[in-house]
């Protein structure tokens, strides 16, 4: 039934109830009968208010967080003062998921490359070398210092994307072509005890009759410990910005020929002949696919994104040439020579400790300015 018909029945009940015959009522207000009645109609015919639906196409305005600022690169006060440390990670996003991830080497994770050019059982006629029991005894205090060693593709690995290493490792590197007794007499214990590899710097090319063991070094690189890594092709004429194209293309085509040949492997380090570089030798290692390169100036360990380089000359030390002009960290790594290591190896210690505390200091600082900038587009940290 409508309101309308319902309008019309009550009207007309209210006007026969008024004139039917019967027992008289006490005395009724017609008019406020109907005016009741009416009432109730009229109000039965008025619209039901409809809920109108909410519009949720668009969202609530989010709150825009400002990214904090990022700390300063970890300065080491033991360091020379002309020594500073180098980044070499444009992309602060990549460094940072690199660094905090679970899966990477841990922050304060260090690397102390050392060059052997002799280990003598007689006189030490070199500086840089070392005889046989001050190397004994320099090998045992690295591993009670907590150290051990890398090969060179754990080296670049590490420093490209920080992949995970020993918290304090040393890159071992014999210096210039050897005899399979060399490596057999002094580095082979040390391998089978503790499982430590050697690189040596292989000299590609040597005047006169071949009188270093090819065949004893193949050997001993298969083996898996004794890993051969690019020291030039002639050795004994430097790289430089001042050497011609041609003989850069030489020494690493010949030398790269060579270990692909007899090795079976494509080197990735170049220990830079006499401690030579330059801007054109690092960007010609490049384009023939090293990653590394290792200079003779020793400024002290690396760490990911994280390497001690001068960009000026130091009367003080006139035989360290400037590295930062090269523009390219990682081809100018700096190293220790065996007399050096004894009264380094605590500095490199307290070095990588105070970088991991300094890391932890801002780890919230730079998760957040992660969590802001770069995880839209790189995803949550492993």
């Amino acid at each position: 039934m409508t309101s309308r018909a319902f309008l019309i029945l009550l009207l007309s009940a209210v006007v026969l109830g008024a004139c039917a015959p019967t027992t008289p009522l006490p005395t009724q207000d017609i008019s406020a009968a109907l005016t009741q009645a009416f009432g109730t109609a009229i109000a039965q015919l008025q619209p039901t208010p409809t809920s109108l639906p909410t519009d949720t196409s668009t969202p609530p305005p989010t709150a825009i967080r400002t990214p904090p600022a990022l700390p300063p690169i970890f300065a080491a006060n033991q360091l020379n003062p002309l020594d500073a440390p180098h980044a070499y990670i444009q992309d602060s996003c990549e460094y940072l998921r690199n660094k905090w991830s679970s899966t990477n080497a841990a922050p304060g994770t260090i690397v102390m490359v050392i060059m052997f050019h002799g280990v003598n059982r007689g006189a030490v006629d070199d500086p840089n070398d070392i005889l046989v029991p001050d190397f004994k005894k320099m090998m045992n205090n690295l591993k009670e210092q907590g150290f051990e060693a890398i090969n060179m593709t754990q080296m670049a690995d590490f420093m490209d994307r920080n992949a995970k290493i020993p918290l304090r490792s040393v890159l071992l590197i014999a210096d210039d072509r050897h005899q399979g007794a060399y490596f057999n007499d002094h580095f082979r214990p040390y391998y089978e005890e503790w499982g430590w590899p050697v690189v040596n710097a292989w000299i590609s090319y040597e005047d006169g009759p071949r009188t270093i063991s090819l065949e004893a070094n193949i050997a001993l690189e298969r083996e898996g410990w004794v890993d051969h890594q690019s020291h030039g092709y002639i050795h004994n004429i430097n790289m430089s910005d001042a050497s011609t194209d041609e003989f850069i293309k030489t020494e690493f085509e010949k030398s790269i020929e060579d270990l692909q040949t007899n090795f079976g492997k494509t080197p990735i380090g170049i220990i830079w002949p006499g401690g030579s570089f330059g801007v054109r030798p690092a960007q010609f290692a490049r384009e023939y696919g090293y990653r590394l390169g290792f200079t003779v100036n020793p400024r002290g360990p690396v760490m990911y994104n994280w390497i001690p380089l001068s960009d000026q000359p130091d009367p003080a030390r006139p035989a360290y040439l400037s590295e930062g002009y090269v523009n390219d960290p990682r081809m100018v790594i700096p190293r220790y020579w065996p007399y050096q290591v004894s009264s380094n190896i605590d500095t490199v210690r307290r070095i990588g400790n105070q970088a991991a505390e300094y890391a932890e200091q801002n780890k919230a600082i730079e998760l957040e300015y992660y969590d802001i900038i770069c995880a839209p587009t790189y995803g949550a940290i492993p």
